[in-house]
């Protein structure tokens, strides 16, 4: 006897109603398959993160459209970590273990990041991360598509030193660990250029905080001891919106104490009177007002799909762009969404970015991105004043940090280590991620 061949008993209900004329071939194509979209769309988060729930879900159906991906539709799995950190693990987990999503794509804060890290690498799953960090992590199940430290606030602290003259520094940030670990990163580099403890202010606020009179006064003071002076925000969240209008207040504009924002955009300037904002700074990788044709394309099709001719864009909502192409070519290449071919197949993929060049998936899990500094307009926009003359390469480990600057991450096989030391030729721990558990 010729045994039969083993059939998927799906597949074989499937192929039966075809032959009865019960079902159609489009109905029993294989599974969907599943993307996870884990950001915050409630809590003092949402202002930011809601906007990049819905670029994914445009971006989703413009590639349904175009026949799905490997022959097979996107299904969007939406999740609300509702800006809990310890939601967001959990929401992992429900994405994972139990919706069984091929990728995620998701969070803002480094806190929750690091809550929802143990749990993608438990369950090997994928997640793309949008938006800039304190770098001092490299994870072989996280893809870094937003900014590390010396593709972002190292080169705004060269422009502030070298272009605006800034001599004393204030460094106020949201009290979790991107800003105190960036702002370490930062405190090192400044007194390697020789600026005085003295001469370094250093703040940190909760989330949400909203009473900004008295630390306003202060770096007010601080600024008027006769030398430039400049604040350099990691203020994350809603809070920026008070934070810029008691600048106002008290009077303190662009030319007197510029302010450059690590976390502050388009979207987070929509709806609020940005006239007395005029000149502060940000720094970014994208900015809507990018002049380009790729640009222009995705803004028309941001504001076609959400109906709204005053949308905006901004970095983020890039980075998600950026990252759903490249896993989707890596997919591609792969032949699969299986999550061990994806991680070997990304490396070394390119795809263009909205700034009329490409980002390529680099060999750490960090991709190349320009480095823009934008000034706020009084339409909420801004006009480029600076940007560097080719893409950076994400650095995962500071040179400036005394337990990261021997450290090396690469994901290629043989080697596959996040913290290789060069020196000690040696995979494993390091001070660096002590240092960044302690942070938070």
């Amino acid at each position: 006897m010729i045994p039969l061949p083993t059939v998927h008993p799906t597949r074989w209900l499937a192929a039966s109603l075809i032959g009865l004329g019960l079902c159609s071939p489009a109905v029993a194509q294989e599974d969907p398959i599943k993307v996870g979209i884990l950001h915050s769309l409630s809590g003092t988060m949402a202002i930011s993160e809601s906007t990049l729930k819905d670029t994914l879900l445009m971006l989703i159906e413009q590639q349904n459209a175009e026949g799905g991906l490997l022959g097979r539709e996107l299904e969007p799995v939406v999740v609300d970590p509702a800006s809990d950190w310890p939601l967001f693990a959990e929401k992992a987990r429900e994405l994972l273990a139990q919706e069984e999503v091929d990728v995620i794509f998701g969070n803002w804060t480094s806190v929750s990041r690091k809550s929802v890290l143990p749990v993608v690498e438990e369950l090997n799953g994928l997640l793309f991360y949008p938006v800039q960090y304190e770098g001092e992590e490299s994870s072989a199940n996280v893809f870094y598509t937003g900014a590390a430290p010396n593709q972002q606030a190292i080169p705004a602290v060269d422009y502030l030193m070298n272009e605006v003259g800034a001599e004393r520094w204030v460094l106020a940030g949201t009290d979790y660990v991107y800003p105190r670990t960036t702002n370490k990163i930062l405190e090192a580099y400044l007194k390697a250029h020789g600026v005085a403890d003295e001469d370094i202010m250093v703040n940190y606020t909760p989330f949400g905080h909203s009473d900004w009179q008295n630390i306003v006064a202060d770096i007010k003071r601080f600024g008027s001891q006769g030398k430039k002076t400049a604040v350099v925000s990691t203020i994350n969240g809603d809070a920026n919106v008070p934070f810029y209008r008691e600048l106002g207040n008290q009077g303190i504009d662009a030319a007197d104490i510029p302010v450059v924002a690590f976390s502050v955009g388009e979207q987070e300037l929509s709806g609020i009177d940005t006239a007395p904002l005029v000149g502060h700074l940000a720094a970014w990788n994208y900015f809507m007002s990018v002049d380009t044709d790729a640009n222009y394309d995705f803004i028309d099709g941001w504001i076609e799909y959400t109906g709204d001719e005053m949308a905006v864009t901004n970095d983020p909502m890039e980075a998600h762009y950026i990252g759903f192409n490249m896993w989707k070519e890596a997919v591609r290449k792969a032949g699969t969404t299986e999550v061990d071919a994806v991680k070997q197949a990304i490396i070394g993929v390119s795809v263009p970015n909205l700034s009329g060049g490409h980002a390529a998936m680099m060999p750490n899990h960090h991709i190349t991105k320009p480095v823009l500094i934008g000034e706020i307009q009084d339409n909420g926009q801004f006009s480029i004043v600076w940007e560097t003359p080719s893409t950076v390469a994400g650095d995962a480990w500071s040179d400036y940090l005394e337990g990261s600057r021997d450290l090396i991450s690469d994901w290629r096989q043989p080697l596959e280590c996040g913290n290789y030391n060069v020196v000690e030729g040696s995979c494993g721990g390091s001070e660096a991620e002590e240092d960044v558990a302690s942070a938070e």
